[in-house]
């Protein structure tokens, strides 16, 4: 995971006006009322989320691309990330910062209001939620692959959702903020 923040530094994704902030382990503004994520809770997530090569994940509150961009690097080329983001701004931009840090890979789309992830891309190996949801989200739940992992903040709360064909297992990993889910 280091070479994956390594070789995609959080600078590279901010506003220019942010950049010089880039290591400070914080949110920081993106505009449009979203935020890139603290680095330590993002390296946290994604230790959850135990991501291989291969798989095809899902990213859902992309922003400016900076997760979807690590994604894309511990997938590796043999994998395939989709990002989800609901400001057509943010889609924009992270598409520029995803072409910038050659991961071909990786895309982000424009979310579909009221709906939760892409389900027409459905199942992933793996989700992560990037906003905070006020319950669990079933829609999300549904379109994991059976073995899947789901990393979301439900209720202030870091819960990582693993589906097997005995159903659903849900474990708490302490007490997070985010935007809202919606």
């Amino acid at each position: 995971m280091a070479e994956a923040f390594a070789a995609t530094p959080r600078a590279d994704f901010l506003p220019a006006d942010q950049r010089r902030r880039a290591a400070y382990d914080g949110p920081l503004p993106l505009g449009h009322g979203q935020t890139s994520s603290q680095p330590r809770t993002v390296e946290t997530m994604l230790r959850l989320l135990e991501v291989r090569p291969g798989q095809k994940v899902l990213d859902v509150g992309s922003g400016s691309g900076w997760t979807a961009a690590l994604l894309a690097r511990l997938v590796g080329p043999t994998g395939r990330v989709l990002g989800v983001e609901l400001e057509a701004e943010l889609v924009e931009l992270g598409t520029r910062h995803l072409d910038a840090a050659g991961v071909p890979w990786a895309s982000i789309h424009e979310a579909t209001p009221g709906v939760l992830g892409l389900p027409g891309a459905a199942p992933y190996h793996r989700i992560l939620v990037s906003a905070m949801a006020r319950e669990l989200p079933e829609e999300l739940v549904e379109q994991l692959h059976t073995g899947g992992v789901m990393v979301v903040p439900v209720d202030g709360t870091m819960l990582r959702v693993s589906r097997s064909m005995r159903g659903v297992g849900i474990t708490r990993h302490g007490a997070y903020r985010f935007v809202p889910l919606r």
